[in-house]
């Protein structure tokens, strides 16, 4: 070192605070992704799970029970898409085609 002591006693707390002050910076910056990282997780475990009604917000249906109602509403337009007893799109519009099959021949 220097061979004064002062200076060597001032320049070693010097360096053990510069230390310590990047290992405390180390240790914030990975606490901080460490937090945004659990941030996210929490938020999609809400999405994926729902959530329930608060005061001023309402429910939120979670993921499986949102796939149930889509599969519910794609078996409802399947059922309009084929022909079944009368009542489907499927059936209307075989019906007009049938009457209006006739405009289509050209004298």
């Amino acid at each position: 070192m220097t061979g004064i002591p002062g200076l060597d006693i001032a320049a070693a707390i010097a360096a053990a605070i510069a230390a310590l002050g990047g290992a405390l910076a180390l240790l914030y910056r990975w606490a901080r992704g460490l937090r945004r990282g659990l941030t996210r997780l929490g938020d999609f475990l809400d999405d994926w799970f729902g959530v329930d009604a608060r005061p001023g917000v309402s429910a939120r249906p979670g993921v499986m029970q949102r796939l149930c109602s889509l599969e519910d509403e794609v078996a409802g337009i399947k059922h309009e898409l084929h022909p079944n007893s009368g009542s489907s799109l499927r059936d209307a519009v075989d019906r007009v085609d049938a009457r209006t099959a006739h405009l289509d021949k050209a004298p």
